[in-house]
């Protein structure tokens, strides 16, 4: 009783910091959901190379939310079916509110963007002249090589989040072998009550084994002295 005691607050134990672990993941998405939003609605006042990196920023702002969303996911799944339902139910306002963030962070970034880029080459107005068109170039091979880097960017990302889905994954796994191992020591223990028992009832039944045992002893030793007796007084007695 004592063990199942120990293990019953243990796993609470275990409940409470995956809670705890849990609620960090959120705090950290509510910050992080407020400056998304504060840096989208920024995003209609900048232009040229602020608003690139402004853009930057938000995407990566939003890889580092998706992580969180994730992590949150996996924490809620790890929790017992009645602590499970209310933290999936805010996962799944959390979800749609990523996806809210999403979509109006790219229609932010795409408004006017043609615009832009076309004033910027030199493409409008009275621009179109000989200097224009080689701004266009040296802005065009600036392009090409932040496009470039972007690209080696979104490799990087890719990189690491095939790294923390695999990182999930094991921890799923470590999950699912912890409960296998918490199923199996369970089974354990109800093993050792039922040998404990057994060990009692088998001590019961030697224990009257040997008072049937003293008692035939007892039975056998009062008819041996009853025939002797008997004997005595009929043959021996009578002879003399």
């Amino acid at each position: 009783r004592e063990e199942r005691e120990e293990r019953e607050e243990r796993e609470e134990r275990e409940e409470r910091e995956m809670s705890a672990i849990f609620d960090g993941y959120e705090r950290e998405y509510c910050e992080l959901s407020t400056q998304l939003a504060r840096k989208t609605n920024m995003l209609g006042s900048l232009s040229g190379d602020s608003k690139s990196q402004k853009v930057s920023d938000i995407n990566n702002d939003l890889s580092e939310a998706e992580a969180l969303i994730r992590r949150m996911d996996l924490e809620a799944r790890s929790l017992p079916p009645d602590r499970k339902g209310p933290l999936l139910s805010k996962l799944r306002e959390y979800k749609a509110d990523l996806s809210k963030l999403k979509s109006d962070a790219k229609k932010s970034s795409s408004k006017n963007s043609d615009l832009s880029n076309r004033a910027e080459l030199g493409l409008v107005g009275d621009h179109w002249s000989a200097s224009s068109a080689a701004q266009r170039e040296r802005l065009l091979a600036t392009t090409d090589r932040i496009n470039r880097a972007g690209d080696n960017i979104k490799q990087s990302r890719q990189t690491l989040l095939e790294t923390e889905e695999l990182g999930v994954n094991i921890l799923q796994d470590l999950h699912r072998q912890r409960e296998t191992i918490t199923h199996a020591r369970d089974t354990l223990h109800g093993v050792d009550d039922n040998i404990t028992k057994s060990r009692k009832i088998l001590s019961v039944m030697a224990r009257r084994i040997l008072q049937n045992k003293v008692i035939m002893f007892g039975i056998i030793a009062m008819l041996v002295g009853s025939i002797g007796m008997v004997i005595y007084f009929k043959f021996i007695r009578s002879s003399n």
